[in-house]
């Protein structure tokens, strides 16, 4: 058979929607809702996993450092590669990423639910449980979540919608985000009676059921449009090999894993921050008359202790204007590019972070206004951080004549457990170094020293590099255009 008759037989590798490259609205939402769905275990991973070790199932604050790290690298750099490779070689009738929505779905909410779970052990029991537990929560993560990831790289080849879906997904992902962060620690609290233990595993039980639902939903709803041809089919080794030459896979990975140490380090912060650093009769005369306020009106949601509702406001704050960000994102990349506002943005918001430094305790209105502010532009980044990526794989295909989605998003996905990793780590360790005592009201003079500077300056280093690495980075604007219309003649010939 002749090479002209064997492309005639092949399937368009292009199926568009029936409005052209335009995706419902049905579909952009049906996607978010798995981010949504899968925020709800990495936001608690991020908040809550060094004060639920520490401070909840009593581990010292140097085995949760070690146990953080070292879990937190093996999944980065053993998990995700792997899940990768096998997701980009998964042939079925639903594609080659949506089964795996489908079949982690469940595992995942229950590893989630034991993860945060208090079995009474023994000590070092604690430790084997949650060595265990947390291993297994990030390789369900890691096969949920990236296929999930590489699924946006895969429904459109369509920039514009690329960077609608990412707003969308994100959009969800700051629900996720505000639930988690603003309204779990009283609900928590309310939910154990007192008893944080108990309640986190009620908590987290509902958290799974809905999840899983969501998962399902998403499954559903989405559809797989972009087929690579038969000759673009390639080995392990050469996918790898493409990567090692992608400057700009390269600077996305150093990227990606920068901006998770500063989230995880500075969003693990905030409530050992607030519970031994802030004023509290500052912080209760700013709070009362905000929940006082809501509580008239029907909304009591942030419970009676000042330090739980304060938390939750001041994260509340920056989320609303993190998600005004988000909706700013979109027009602002379709006409500077997504480089060029990524950049800026990130600068900006490091600046916010970095204010914390000079904020004595009692500046609690200050404090809230910087987290608004710093919410606000890094808001602008977040649909950008994974549009970038997608357009990383459409540019290694571009390059190199092979599609590789999943791959691509397994290494940026490395970035992010690592991140997610070290920064915890760096949290549990520097509170163990500024002689930080768990469980106590009573904080030494270092220890609360430590809790300012990670909620500033530590958090700000790596935002500071990240916005530095973006001069590197050479998929402007001009060169989106460029790849995104040769390759439609491509596909189209």
């Amino acid at each position: 058979m002749s090479a002209t008759e064997l492309r005639m037989k092949k399937p368009a590798t292009l199926k568009l929607p029936p409005d052209g490259q335009k995706l419902s609205v049905l579909e952009k939402v049906g996607y978010s809702l798995g981010d949504l769905a899968a925020n709800l275990v990495f936001q608690t991973l991020m908040t809550y996993l060094a004060y639920f070790y520490t401070d909840i199932y009593g581990l010292a604050p140097e085995h949760a450092s070690v146990i953080i790290l070292t879990v937190g690298l093996i999944a980065a750099f053993g998990f995700n590669p792997m899940i990768g490779a096998l997701a980009d070689r998964t042939y079925s009738r639903w594609g080659k990423f949506r089964p795996w929505i489908l079949w982690t779905a469940i595992p995942l909410g229950a590893i989630a639910l034991l993860a945060f779970s208090t079995p009474h052990f023994s000590y070092q029991g604690k430790v084997i449980y949650a060595v265990v537990t947390y291993t297994l929560l990030l390789l369900l993560y890691a096969a949920n979540n990236l296929p999930y990831s590489a699924l946006s790289g895969v429904i459109t080849g369509n920039m514009r919608e690329r960077n609608s879906l990412s707003s969308y997904r994100f959009v969800a992902v700051m629900f996720a985000q505000f639930f988690v962060q603003v309204f779990m620690l009283p609900i928590i609290e309310t939910a154990g009676g007192g008893n944080k233990a108990a309640g986190i595993e009620k908590v987290m039980t509902w958290l799974a059921i809905i999840g899983i639902l969501m998962l399902l939903i998403t499954f559903i709803t989405t559809k797989e449009r972009i087929v690579p041809k038969p000759e673009q089919k390639s080995s392990l080794r050469e996918d790898l090999g493409d990567l090692l030459k992608n400057k700009p896979w390269v600077i996305m990975l150093v990227l990606t894993t920068l901006v998770f140490i500063t989230l995880s380090m500075k969003g693990g912060s905030y409530i050992y921050y607030f519970k031994n650093y802030v004023d509290k009769a500052s912080l209760s005369s700013f709070v009362i008359p905000i929940t006082d306020f809501l509580s008239g009106i029907g909304l009591d949601l942030f419970g009676k202790d000042p330090v739980s509702a304060g938390f939750g406001l001041f994260n509340a704050g920056g989320i609303i204007f993190m998600i005004v960000g988000i909706t700013l994102s979109k027009p602002l990349a379709d006409k500077y590019g997504k480089r060029d506002v990524f950049g800026v943005s990130l600068f900006i918001s490091t600046l916010f972070i970095l204010a914390f430094i000079f904020f004595p305790p009692q500046s609690v209105r200050i404090m809230f206004a910087s987290q608004i502010l710093h919410g606000f532009f890094y808001g602008l980044t977040i649909p950008l951080l994974w549009a970038m990526i997608a357009d990383v794989a459409v540019y290694s295909e571009w390059k190199n004549h092979r599609r590789a989605t999943a791959i691509i998003f397994s290494a940026m996905m490395v970035g992010l457990k690592a991140g997610l990793s070290i920064g915890g780590a760096l949290l549990t360790w520097i509170l163990g170094l500024y002689h930080y005592v768990p469980n106590s009201n009573l904080q030494p003079a270092k220890a609360i020293q430590g809790m300012q500077m990670l909620v500033s300056v530590f958090p700000a280093i790596p935002f500071l590099i990240g916005a530095g690495l973006l001069f590197l980075y050479k998929i402007n604007k001009p060169m989106e255009l460029r790849i995104e219309s040769d390759l439609k003649q491509r596909r189209n010939a």
